[in-house]
């Protein structure tokens, strides 16, 4: 049975309410983050790199920091207004992938912006395992690329722009996000730039697992979306973002419909969040969990309004948020992926225009 509640205007669909209000008695004694910027990180970029839109960033567990950008979308016009004749070398594309340290230090680099069978063509998300082995996505093109540590390519799912809809099991539709349970072995995938839905591959063999779209029914590639309707959209239009909880849920931004869709990992739809209840081109783009055990906030990218929302896992309360538009530290310019490393620092990646990524530090609060 679904529990449905209105609250300052924001659509609430809860399933199982008894174990959410056991969760809220637990979340209630936490105090909302506190978040600043942190103006010296990264560390040590060179100088010299030029970045195209920030499209993946994942911290991983030892908190090295994976950022990723579309080197292919940086312009000449760029390159010549990036120049500056005091800094040698200047200037190149900066590599498409690159892992930092807890720092903000380089300390690996991967990829080309040529196109290769050994590297996503405009690359989209990353998602890095607990044994160093990486995927990286290719949105415009339909592929996803799992590598080994040390970059050699072990797998591919998809066909290099090809695209067979949401009921295909074989090829991807313009796939964002994916979130790899290393419980199971499954990656879950958000194919949402053409296709409606999350569907679920071995993390080893590639081999199709299952699929559902919106809250958990089959997806619908003829849908039309309506902005302008009063009841929330029956299908996902932009499923963009996806993560996991310790406690075997997964959170999945919708970015055209201005929601998080909450499941089982068998598909089943457990809750739903509307952002201010607006549906608005490219706004929700990424989820993230906080690290405490409880896992007691959600970290939600707005790409419209540029900022990030807090949100109370237990409940999904809007309870806070932090940024706005602009080019100064602890503003954005389009907030594309969001993550969080083990202290519960934030970490943002921009789409454009200022290309950035930054990290927030939690504060502890008062004694």
């Amino acid at each position: 049975m679904r529990l449905i509640a209105l609250s300052v205007g924001i659509l609430l669909l809860v399933a199982c309410a008894d174990a959410g209000q056991s969760r809220a008695d637990v979340a209630t004694e936490s105090p909302v983050p506190s978040l600043s910027p942190d103006s010296t990180w990264p560390a040590d970029l060179p100088a010299h790199w030029v970045f195209g839109p920030g499209t993946g960033l994942y911290v991983d567990g030892r908190d090295h920091a994976w950022i990723l950008h579309r080197p292919e979308r940086v312009t000449d016009e760029d390159m010549a207004a990036a120049f500056d004749a005091t800094i040698e070398d200047c200037c190149e594309r900066a590599p498409p992938l690159i892992e930092l340290d807890p720092a903000g230090r380089v300390l690996r680099t991967f990829g080309t912006i040529e196109r290769s069978e050994d590297w996503p063509y405009f690359p989209h998300g990353v998602f890095v395992e607990d044994d160093g082995s990486f995927w990286v996505g290719n949105a415009p093109h339909h592929t996803i690329m799992k590598f080994s540590r040390d970059g050699t390519r072990l797998l591919t799912l998809g066909t290099f722009d090809r695209t067979g809809g949401s009921d295909d099991p074989a090829l991807l539709g313009g796939a964002a996000d994916f979130w790899l349970d290393p419980e199971t072995n499954e990656l879950f995938v958000a194919d949402g730039y053409d296709n409606r839905r999350i569907v679920v591959f071995d993390g080893d063999s590639g081999a199709y697992l299952r699929q559902w779209g919106a809250y958990g029914e089959p997806a619908d590639d003829a849908y039309v979306f309506d902005s302008t309707a009063a009841e929330p959209s029956s299908q996902f239009n932009l499923v963009h973002g996806i993560t996991g909880s310790e406690d075997g849920l997964l959170y999945v931004a919708d970015a055209t419909t201005s929601r998080i869709q909450v499941f089982e990992k068998d598909g089943t739809f457990v809750a739903e969040r509307s952002i201010d209840g607006r549906s608005l081109p490219g706004r929700i783009t990424d989820v993230a969990l906080s690290p405490d055990p409880e896992q007691t906030w959600l970290f939600v990218s707005d790409g419209r309004d540029d900022k990030i929302w807090i949100l109370r896992r237990a409940d999904l309360e809007i309870v806070g948020q932090f940024g706005r538009s602009g080019s100064g530290w602890g503003e954005f310019g389009r907030p594309h992926n969001v993550t969080t490393d083990s202290r519960g620092n934030v970490y943002v990646a921009e789409a454009h225009p200022g290309r950035r990524f930054q990290r927030f530090l939690v504060q502890d609060p008062p004694s």
